[in-house]
């Protein structure tokens, strides 16, 4: 049986980096930076980056900054809120690891 219909990640996770101008919440002013790195860090240490496995990418804005910081898992299209790097390693470690949401983290 042939690959060709396997995606070329098995997940995408999107990190919101967003900073708005005019003041309001923007997902750039509550760590984003700091998340999305430590996150592509620990994929890679826990070997679970790279084709076929998880890519952490940065994205611009998702339209949901007011729910911030916040990023999303697909193919699943699950939204996530985060407060610090332990609950980044909590999603790691329960969905792109183990495949089950953090339902206090999703919005």
């Amino acid at each position: 049986m042939s690959d060709d219909n396997k995606p070329y990640f098995e997940r995408h996770v999107f990190f919101c980096m967003n900073k708005r101008d005019d003041g309001r919440n923007s997902c750039g002013d509550h760590g984003a930076e700091t998340a999305q790195k430590h996150a592509k860090k620990r994929c890679k240490e826990l070997g679970i980056n790279g084709q076929g496995k998880v890519r952490i990418n940065q994205a611009g804005c998702m339209d949901r900054c007011e729910e911030g910081p916040v990023m999303v898992v697909y193919p699943e299209g699950t939204w996530y809120t985060y407060v610090d790097t332990s609950d980044i390693d909590e999603i790691i470690d329960s969905h792109l690891v183990g495949g089950n949401v953090v339902e206090r983290l999703k919005i």
